[in-house]
This record gives C-alpha cells, sequence and structure tokens, in this order.
C-alpha cells in the first residue's frame, strides 16, 4: 500500500503538471510585460534607455524564468523553485506597476492575480510572502525615480490588462479541471488498487498464523522476537490415516483431511489458540505464546479444546462412516506446559514463527504415545488443570528424547460434565457405539431421541444370546 501510494504522489506532481503550473505564471508575467508596451505604444520616440531595458528586462525575464522552469521539470526541488519564483514574480509585477505609474486598472487586476495565485499555490504563508515582496518592489520603484498615480482611462493599458487577466483565469481554470479529472482518476485507481490489496491480503493470512499476520498488518513486528515465556502446547494426529490414504482416491483423501481441520480450526479459534503449523492430518496449537490469560487459564483452555476435539471426532466418524469409510477415525493428542522460546527462527531472507524447546518436544511424545482417542498431559499441566478437569495417573513412561521416565496423565472430562452434570456419554463395545452430548439436543427432539433410547434398549434386553 505505500509503494501505491508513493507511485500515486509521484504521478500526481509529474511533469505534465508542473509544465501547467510554469504555463500559468508565465501568463501573468507575459501579461505584465505586455502591459508596459501598451503603456508606451504612443510614445515611443520619448523612451528612456531606462524604460527600454524595462520592458526587455520583463521579456526576457519571463521568458529565462520559462525555460529555467522547464529544465528542473523533473528535479526533486522543483516546487521550491516553482513558490520562490512565483514570489519573485510578484516583486516584478509590483516595480512594473510602478513604472506604468500605477494606472488604477491594471494595478487592481495584477493586484488580484497575485492575491489568488499565491492563496491556491501555497496558502496564507506563501500569501504574505508575496504581498511583502510585492511591496518591497514598488519601495524600490519609489527609490529609483518618482512614479505618478495615473487615475486616467488609457483604453490600450485596460484592454491589454483585460486580456491578459482574462488568458490568465481561464487556463488556470482549464488547469484545475484537468488537475481534478487527474485526482479523481487517481481515486479510482488508488480504490481499486485497495480492493486488490485487500483482497491478496485476505489470500495471505490463510498462509500465515494468526500471530505473525496480525503482528505484520499491524506493524509489531517487534513482538515476534525470540523470548522464553511459559506456553502450553498441543499436538494431535490422526491415527490410521497414513494406510487409509492409500487405501482412497486422492481427492477424497483431501476431502476428509480438510473437513476435519477445518472443524478443528473451529474449536481451535473457540477457545484462543493459535495454530502453529498443520503436519498433514497432524495439528500443533500454542497456548499464551502472544496473547495469554495467564498461565493456568492457558493451560485449562488447551485442555478443554482437546476434549471438544474428541468429542467432535465423534459426530466426524459418524458423518465418515456414512460416507464409505468403515474404519473409524480417531485422533491422538498431547499436552505439556512450561518454559518455551518462542518467536520467529531463520534468515534474513526466510524466517518461520514457532515454539523450541523441552516441554515442544514432550507435548509431541506425548501424542505420539497415546492410544486412540486418548489425551495425554504432562505434570506441569495435571498441576494447572487438576481441579477442573479429571484425569487418571497412568504412572510414568519412557519418552524418547528424555533420560528419566515421565509422569504422565490421561485426561477423562471435564469435573462439570461428570456425575450428576454429566452432559456427555460415551460408550463404545463390540456391535455397539453410543456417543451423546445433551448440550446439543434441542426440545423438539428430545421426545424421538428417548424413544430411539427406549427402543433399542427393549431389543437388547430381549436379544437371546
Amino acid at each position: 500500500m505505500s509503494q501505491t501510494k508513493k507511485t500515486a504522489e509521484s504521478s500526481l506532481s509529474s511533469s505534465p503538471l508542473q509544465s501547467r503550473q510554469n504555463d500559468v505564471r508565465t501568463i501573468i508575467c507575459f501579461a505584465a510585460s505586455t502591459t508596459v508596451v501598451a503603456n508606451n505604444y504612443d510614445s515611443w520616440a520619448a523612451l528612456s534607455i531606462l524604460d527600454i531595458i524595462l520592458m526587455i528586462g520583463a521579456f526576457v525575464y519571463t521568458l529565462a524564468t520559462y525555460i529555467f522552469l522547464i529544465k528542473r521539470n523533473k528535479s526533486d526541488k522543483y516546487q521550491d523553485l516553482f513558490n520562490n519564483i512565483t514570489t519573485i514574480d510578484a516583486a516584478v509585477i509590483g516595480f512594473i506597476l510602478s513604472f506604468i505609474q500605477f494606472s488604477i486598472l491594471p494595478t487592481m487586476l495584477f493586484i488580484i492575480m497575485i492575491q489568488f495565485n499565491s492563496l491556491i499555490n501555497g496558502g496564507i504563508q506563501k500569501w504574505t510572502r508575496d504581498n511583502l515582496v510585492f511591496v518591497l518592489g514598488v519601495v524600490v520603484t519609489f527609490l529609483l525615480w518618482q512614479p505618478q498615480w495615473d487615475f486616467s482611462n488609457n483604453l490600450a493599458i485596460g484592454i491589454v490588462s483585460l486580456i491578459g487577466v482574462f488568458t490568465y483565469f481561464c487556463i488556470y481554470a482549464i488547469h484545475l479541471n484537468l488537475h481534478i479529472k487527474r485526482l479523481e482518476a487517481h481515486g479510482k485507481k488508488l480504490v481499486s488498487e485497495q480492493v486488490l490489496h485487500k483482497l491478496r491480503t485476505f489470500k495471505l493470512s490463510r498462509y500465515l498464523t494468526p500471530t505473525v499476520w496480525r503482528a505484520v498488518n499491524q506493524g509489531q513486528e517487534r513482538i515476534l522476537k525470540a523470548e522464553r515465556k511459559p506456553v502450553t502446547v498441543f499436538f494431535s494426529d490422526i491415527e490410521g490415516f497414513t494406510s487409509l490414504s492409500e487405501e482412497l482416491e486422492s481427492e477424497a483423501v483431501t476431502d476428509i483431511l480438510n473437513n476435519y481441520l477445518t472443524e478443528m480450526t473451529k474449536i481451535i479459534s473457540h477457545f484462543g489458540g493459535n495454530i502453529d503449523k498443520f503436519m498433514g492430518d497432524g495439528l500443533m496449537v500454542l497456548f499464551g505464546d502472544s496473547q495469554t490469560k495467564g498461565v493456568k487459564s492457558d493451560c485449562v483452555r488447551c485442555v478443554c479444546m482437546a476434549i471438544q476435539m474428541r468429542k467432535k471426532m465423534k459426530e466426524l466418524q459418524t458423518k465418515w462412516y456414512n460416507q464409505g469409510i468403515k474404519k473409524p477415525l480417531r485422533i491422538r493428542m498431547g499436552i505439556s506446559s512450561g518454559y518455551c522460546t518462542v518467536g520467529t527462527f531463520g534468515t534474513n531472507n526466510y524466517a518461520y514463527y514457532t515454539a523450541l524447546g523441552t516441554h515442544v518436544n514432550l507435548a509431541s511424545r506425548l501424542e505420539s504415545a497415546s492410544e486412540a482417542g486418548e489425551i495425554l498431559i504432562s505434570h506441569e499441566t495435571w498441576s494447572l488443570v487438576k481441579d477442573v478437569v479429571l484425569c487418571r495417573d497412568k504412572g510414568e513412561i519412557n519418552v524418547k528424547g528424555f533420560n528419566y521416565p515421565t509422569k504422565v496423565y490421561q485426561v477423562v472430562d471435564q469435573r462439570k460434565n461428570l456425575g450428576k452434570n454429566q452432559s456427555y456419554f460415551e460408550e463404545n463395545a463390540e456391535g455397539f457405539s453410543m456417543h451423546l452430548d445433551l448440550d446439543k439436543i434441542r426440545n423438539y427432539d428430545k421426545a424421538n431421541i428417548i424413544a430411539s433410547l427406549e427402543r433399542v434398549a427393549e431389543h437388547v434386553r430381549d436379544k437371546i444370546i
């Protein structure tokens, strides 16, 4: 966007616009010079050397400054040069008006042009400066000779002045109209480019983690600097997905994987986790890396997210079974909490955002060591969630890459969902599978569900084995 803005600004101050500004100021100077000639058209023989020098000098000045600005058209300091020369123009006009004895009509017209041109090109500051220089030009003239105020109605001078002023305002109006059209065109171009950039930005955001995207988009890349901080790390993958991908067509595998990742991502976003990366069917999620609600809260949200993922997989299993996938897909999950180094790693040309450390490795190993549908957590994680989540002590296990056995726990469910307040039921046996989520049952489905359960229970009781 900044590059687009620079391009727009440079194009708005390009050669055509600067040339028109130069043309307009030249008309003012030419009109003033012509007024001098008109003032003496009937008395050429009586002209002094000073009068002739003044008339010739006015035209030479006009031509010289015009050529000078054309040659500096592409200079970075063009606008400063232009403003300085138009200020000198005000002094020259004051000098010329003194020379023509302050003929009333040309004096009024040229003073009006000075005010208008100053305000248009530089505002109050330039208006003040140009008027001071104009007065200075008049004062210098009075020091050189004593001009007389001429209140007579000189038709030639009046006509020349009116033609000059008329031409000036007409050309300035044309110049202003073209400038407005250019601004409108650039405005439309900027809007279309802005829409295009927003679309590209949205597409790009899909390929970056939310933490990285948020930092880059808000210009806060400094928060991506690697530092040690307490985080909760989550790993998961689908058991048997590799063998399933060998059995199914690639299109079917892609649909299943995208469906799975979409549902898991919704759950991750709901609990406030940051997706670190997708690894095929595997997931790595961080809690507390950029936006934290406290170590305990981050840990509890992560474990609750894992529980919700496990429940969601039951729904997906039913959906996939109806699509012809007989083997149920189940996920394995591992969670560990502790200090890790979080931030950007890589080179000046390529870098990526992730977490490194013992607890990252431990979470990954726990996920590999867990059984299908199981959530294993480290002792550090258990100590933070034990009052909210019911866990079973699984003792110590040998984890690859660690010299000593690691104490682990199996997550059962949130305590509020157990006992008389239990809202989720899951049972699996040979020939039988059931999962029931009371929080998702609607009132108008309640009677049908009860009838179905009673009907099934009656058939099971009557079944002779």
